[in-house]
């Protein structure tokens, strides 16, 4: 596989958009990327597909403003570019929560990696032995192609929903460490701030998102593929394209899983797989089309 496509974001004060989109727009149309890059006064979001020359080129040239200095890119191959055209767009925020009090660039929340997760799901338990409650932050549809099957799912339509979920089940946490995920880690990110605000204990954020997990410790404990939110679809554990999952393994409902017995499950599999679409949902346009 030829193309590398990478997704990335920086939460950093921007002031000079309209400059910025013009340069970021110039230079990528220089080196024939294809993609969707987001801009807004609290940073940049961006996915991304082209040669390996061609992307290392752009993020070498994206370095040189110190702004941008830190910024990192989750990195996955596929035979040709899933994106038909290169947009940079303007956005109020690069994720919205509409939550204007929480400032990631201020300070992050706590963060775990990914075979430290791994290894306190391997043993049922954190370190310190407070039970981990995964809290899935994406949108149903891309639930539907893949979580970790315990994970708490609210079927929310977009991210903005998020608050109004967790304020109606608080107590679920309650001693317990909660881990908050996405695909690259943006949303998780904000997600564990809010927590946070509301004075939700043991809080995390999963660094660089189930992306990275992947990377770092091959998807153990998920199933199912990951959504992108490129012509991909979605990505397996191995970061390559992913098939269309068989209905026997399609993840259900509020983080349980088709395949678990029916009595443990609460729902009815045959119709929760009948809500699914076919093929997958486009990404919720008001939301921006480029998650992380």
């Amino acid at each position: 596989m030829s193309i590398l496509n990478i997704s990335a974001y920086r939460f950093v004060s921007l002031d000079d958009l309209p400059v910025l989109r013009e340069r970021v727009l110039a230079q990528c149309e220089a080196l024939a990327l294809k993609g969707t890059i987001l801009l807004a006064p609290e940073g940049i979001n961006l996915f991304l597909a082209g040669s390996r020359e061609t992307i290392d080129a752009f993020i070498a040239w994206l370095h040189e403003d110190s702004r941008f200095a830190g910024l990192e890119a989750k990195e996955s191959l596929s035979e040709s570019v899933p994106f038909k055209r290169m947009r940079v767009r303007l956005k109020k925020e690069i994720i919205t929560l509409r939550r204007p009090t929480i400032r990631p660039e201020g300070g992050r929340a706590p963060a775990v990696d990914a075979p430290t997760l791994k290894r306190w799901l391997d043993q049922g338990h954190d370190d310190a032995g407070r039970d981990v409650v995964l809290l899935d932050t994406r949108n149903a549809y891309e639930t539907d192609a893949g979580m970790f099957p315990k994970a708490v799912d609210y079927r929310i339509a977009s991210f903005t929903e998020l608050p109004a979920a967790l304020a109606a089940d608080q107590s679920r946490y309650a001693g317990k460490t909660v881990v908050s995920y996405c695909t690259g880690g943006i949303r998780c990110e904000k997600a564990a701030l809010h927590m946070q605000d509301i004075g939700m204990k043991n809080v995390y954020q999963l660094e660089g998102g189930i992306l990275k997990y992947f990377e770092e410790a091959g998807g153990a404990h998920w199933q199912g593929g990951c959504f992108v939110f490129d012509e991909r679809g979605a990505v397996d554990k191995t970061l390559s394209p992913a098939p269309p999952l068989p209905s026997g393994e399609r993840v259900g409902v509020r983080g349980q899983s088709c395949d678990a017995p029916a009595s443990e499950r609460g729902f009815d599999c045959h119709s929760a797989q009948a809500l699914l679409p076919s093929p997958q949902p486009s990404p919720q346009r008001g939301e921006g089309e480029t998650h992380a």
